[in-house]
């Protein structure tokens, strides 16, 4: 018999719907909005099924265990260290292992962008379950909400729940997009961080990391939205900011640190991407 909720040391906080509606008309929180949010640990028996899918987008993180979810006909194993993302209006159903079963800490979201940041996710209908680098900063952002809806639902707790909230999807978003240590992305990504004084052949660097030069530049299309030495230089001109903001420099000085030897290219590299010149960018008053 699958159970409908009840699990040792469980944590749970629902947000009034009446009040869901009134935070949801709000300027400030209309965005984003945390409906409901807990923790079931070792749930064995655990099933939930909508066949007309649920208002909120559901996220489910699951830490240990394991069990399965079910969209569009499709069912997926879900493991530890990876996290479920259900879109609001979708039929599904999930249910934890009969034999190992998981741990989630979950929450239900609304908002106007809650689809939109699911999306930036990566995460998809066909696609819901997310394998997570580190989910632990997954679950650190969970528990404060939790531990916030536990304290009462004045507005400003709301608010910040909300704020929780956007930054858990986004950090979902980020973990997805970076390599994972030790990838041929991630080496790449940090041999290029360590020669921002020199140019760099994409060849070269794609035999050192194990791949082909094509495929390199499809993993860093991915992970930045630019090529393998767009990447660069954006790493070559954010050093040349710094030396420009900290150091008494010369230009030229700056352009060879950041591995450039003709001073008036450097300069054009820079006006390129920020739209002013160097000297421009020094004398501006920032903070």
């Amino acid at each position: 018999m699958k159970l409908v909720e009840g699990f040792r040391n469980e944590r749970m906080c629902v947000v009034p719907r009446p009040l869901v509606d009134e935070i949801l008309a709000r300027p400030v929180t209309r965005r984003l909005v945390v409906t409901d949010a807990g923790l079931f640990p070792e749930a064995r028996n655990h099933e939930r099924f909508r066949p007309s899918g649920s208002p909120e987008t559901i996220l489910l993180a699951c830490t240990a265990g394991s069990g399965w979810v079910e969209l569009g006909g499709v069912r997926t194993g879900v493991g530890s260290g990876s996290v479920v993302l259900i879109p609001g209006g979708v039929p599904h159903r999930y249910a934890s292992s009969d034999s190992n079963p998981w741990t989630i800490w979950w929450c239900h979201l609304r908002g106007t962008d809650a689809a939109e940041l699911v999306e930036a996710t990566g995460a998809t209908v066909e696609r819901p379950v997310l394998p997570m680098h580190n989910i632990e900063r997954c679950v650190a952002l969970i528990d404060e909400i939790i531990t916030a809806l536990e304290r009462d639902l004045l507005p400003a707790r709301m608010i910040g729940a909300s704020g929780i909230a956007w930054q858990l999807l986004t950090r979902i978003a980020l973990d997805r997009a970076l390599p994972e240590r030790g990838d041929p992305l991630q080496r790449a990504m940090a041999y290029l961080s360590e020669r921002l004084d020199s140019a760099v052949k994409v060849s070269e660097l794609a035999s050192m990391v194990g791949v082909s030069a094509s495929h390199l530049g499809a993993m860093f299309r991915t992970a930045t939205g630019g090529g393998v030495l767009a990447h660069h230089t954006a790493l070559r001109m954010s050093r040349a900011r710094q030396l420009l903001d900290t150091s008494s420099l010369g230009i030229a000085q700056i352009a060879h640190a950041v591995g450039y030897q003709d001073a008036l290219y450097f300069s054009r590299q820079f006006h390129r991407t920020h739209g002013v010149s160097p000297s421009e960018y020094r004398a501006h008053r920032k903070g």
